[in-house]
């Protein structure tokens, strides 16, 4: 890490959807999977206003595919993480970016509704034989 820098990101949100697992051309997985954080506040007016900010997840290898098998649409899920923003150009070479949260590790902390607490942990791991939580 450079000196004076950090990047770093910590969420705890819900999955907008299930995640979506594909393999690349060398066979490691990449799964995506869309997650909403929601903030709360009072107006001026005394009103109660919400807003939803929604984070595009990337995981890779084994972590991918324990995303893939565990994870499901609702499920609150702490993600760490760090930002990463990509550039690519559409067919009409139009220059596009996206920001992403390539993740680290996660917990499933239970589904959308869900009080009961129970969590799962997953960590990215070079080692075959790690369980998936």
């Amino acid at each position: 890490m450079q000196k004076g820098s950090l990047n770093k990101v910590l969420l705890i949100g819900h999955l907008g959807a299930d995640p979506e697992s594909r393999f690349t051309t060398s066979g490691s997985a990449v799964t995506n999977f869309n997650l909403a954080t929601n903030e709360s506040w009072k107006s001026n007016e005394g009103d109660t206003k919400e807003k939803t900010e929604w984070h595009r997840v990337v995981v890779f290898g084994k972590l991918a595919e324990t995303a893939a098998e565990y994870m499901k649409k609702g499920q609150l899920v702490f993600v760490e993480g760090r930002l990463q923003t990509r550039s690519w150009e559409d067919k009409d070479n139009v220059k596009k970016y996206t920001t992403e949260v390539l993740c680290d590790s996660f917990t499933m902390l239970g589904r959308k509704g869900d009080d009961s607490g129970g969590s799962s942990k997953a960590q990215s791991t070079d080692q075959d034989d790690d369980l998936p939580f």
